[in-house]
């Protein structure tokens, strides 16, 4: 009998540590990427374990920024949803459509996650896509080909699907002035926090390991504040 109880007792405990485990999606563009560790797999990636040096030093996924904060909190990978490129609005470089990889198209790929990290806007404003005027409602088609429509129409519908999920936009540094200020002023109007970076290392435009070093620290920075 008393062996049957502790056994409960193990078991119990270990059911409570695991509903107490978080899990976390990554929503982003290529900052975010790793071979085999995107859903779907089909989306087209920046970093590879076989990449030259000259492109990036990052080798392992173990260095990407988003592997060091779940596993420096405890916290396990729901689904990684970033596409290589990706920009929030419809337009993409060279004014092409980019409709299939957007921020808006993926959103709703990404589980049944405690947290959720937003890593955009960097292709939107070096692809020089049309920033627009702020717009809350009555967003058209036409409206997401454009930054503020379709940046404002993502939080708008993601802060109503992921009930009573943590939601965070990962702002990248040396972006365009509009570019920053309309992820702030949207994302202040939805209620979502913005982790604003800052001198992040980079090689080929990327985070290099000491970049995404940076960048973990950053997160978990913003988030322990957060919690005081």
């Amino acid at each position: 009998m008393k062996k049957l109880f502790l056994i409960l007792l193990t078991a119990l405990f270990a059911s409570h540590a695991t509903a107490q485990t978080k899990s976390v999606s990554v929503l982003g563009d290529s900052y975010s990427t790793y071979e085999n560790f995107m859903t779907p797999s089909t989306n087209e990636l920046w970093y590879y374990a076989g990449n030259p040096e000259a492109k990036t030093d990052v080798k392992n996924v173990c260095q990407t920024w988003w592997h060091q904060v779940i596993k420096e909190n405890g916290w396990r990978l729901c689904i990684n949803n970033s596409y290589s490129g990706a920009t929030i609005s419809y337009t993409g470089y060279d004014g092409n459509d980019y409709s299939a990889r957007s921020f808006n198209t993926r959103m709703d790929n990404l589980g049944q996650p405690d947290i959720i990290f937003v890593f955009g806007a960097t292709n939107d404003s070096w692809a020089g896509s049309p920033v627009g005027d702020y717009k809350y409602e009555n967003i058209t088609y036409g409206d997401m080909y454009q930054f503020r429509p379709a940046l404002a129409r993502m939080l708008q519908w993601m802060t109503d699907r992921y009930v009573n999920t943590e939601i965070y936009f990962i702002l990248n540094d040396d972006l365009r002035d509009e570019i920053d200020e309309s992820v702030k002023t949207i994302c202040g109007h939805y209620g979502v926090p913005v982790i604003e970076l800052e001198k992040i290392d980079k090689l080929s435009g990327h985070p290099s390991v000491k970049g995404m070093r940076q960048i973990a620290d950053q997160v978990n920075a913003f988030l322990n504040n957060k919690t005081k």
